[in-house]
């Protein structure tokens, strides 16, 4: 069973309400998501494809990341799923931003993560992800709705430098 610390719509943690995976999050609360860009040293941008078991299966997500797990802090949630998702072992994230989606029951926290690693050596998580590509920041910012899972992560890529 996977547990989730409850969170408000301003990102602060309720007390020790714990939220279960799979259970419905209460109307006013909501689970902490991390999400972590992936930058190369070459300017590319790692895009994942999505199991098609999966909601929005056979998309790209330019992100990888998850549920933060009860007790992590939004940079431990990241490092674990990046590392979970791509294989990548980062040592440091910058964060991006932050959104709240109260209507999903969630808040976002987002992630750059600039790395040199070696880009055929990219990990697939079995349920999870099927494929990956690197894509230049032009192609990414170009890719429309039904490619793309997100446009949150565009508009994010469209704020960083570089």
């Amino acid at each position: 069973m996977e547990l989730w610390d409850a969170y408000n719509a301003d990102f602060q943690k309720i007390g020790e309400k714990t939220l279960v995976r799979g259970e419905p999050v209460p109307e006013g609360l909501c689970h902490l998501v991390c999400d972590i860009l992936v930058r190369h040293a070459d300017g590319t941008y790692l895009l994942m494809k999505r199991d098609l078991r999966k909601v929005y299966g056979g998309l790209w997500e330019a992100t990888a990341g998850g549920s933060a797990l009860a007790g992590e802090t939004p940079l431990e949630c990241a490092l674990r799923e990046l590392r979970e998702e791509t294989g990548i072992a980062a040592a440091s994230l910058t964060e991006v931003g932050r959104v709240s989606a109260p209507d999903e029951r969630a808040v976002y926290v987002e992630f750059l993560c600039e790395t040199d690693w070696d880009k055929g050596a990219v990990t697939l998580q079995e349920g999870e992800t099927v494929d990956f590509q690197w894509v230049s920041r032009g192609e990414l910012l170009d890719m429309k709705r039904d490619k793309l899972v997100t446009e949150r992560m565009q508009q994010f890529i469209g704020e960083l430098k570089g």
